[in-house]
């Protein structure tokens, strides 16, 4: 009776484990050629482009400045050229603020762009593990979170697909 009762348990415990499916995405991959995320960072590539242009241009304005008071620094007053060192100070100041701000703010525009992203690609790998039964999708990365899958739980490339189709409308 003993025997049977374990046989029984065991068989129970057996036919109650659900086989769990699961599957990898390599994130690093689905990111770096997910379409919307390329255009993002064509868009702020192009947006720093304009920005470091417009600095330079700042820069170079202030430098013929100083070149100017160089040149002419001799024939001023040291009361002159006092103030015409504090006038440049300042300038330099100011432009090296408006850098760091500019250089700031398109940082933070991106981040915020970016964060959206990758939030909508975990809520579309979300929505994908639970429309195909699985019970874990894990994500890889280049730091090897996984070290050796079994052929055929790749799914990085279905995912990636099926993103740039729902990007594509």
């Amino acid at each position: 009776m003993k025997k049977l009762l374990l046989v029984v348990l065991i068989a129970a415990g057996l036919t109650s484990c659900t086989e769990q499916k699961t599957a990898y995405v390599d994130t690093t991959k689905i990111i770096k050629e997910y379409r919307e995320m390329k255009e993002v960072e064509e868009e702020f590539t192009s947006k720093s482009d304009k920005v470091k242009i417009e600095l330079d241009s700042l820069a170079q304005s202030f430098q013929k400045e100083v070149q100017e008071y160089q040149a002419n620094m001799n024939g001023m007053s040291t009361a002159q050229r006092q103030e015409k060192e504090q006038e440049l100070m300042a300038k330099q100041q100011t432009i090296q603020q408006q850098q760091q701000t500019m250089g700031n703010q398109l940082r933070q525009e991106s981040d915020v762009v970016i964060d959206s992203i990758v939030t909508k690609v975990k809520e579309y790998v979300k929505e994908y593990g639970k429309d195909n039964d699985y019970t874990y999708i894990f994500g890889s990365n280049e730091s090897a979170n996984i070290m050796y899958a079994k052929d055929g739980l790749d799914i990085t490339e279905e995912i990636l697909e099926k993103l740039n189709e729902s990007y594509e409308k």
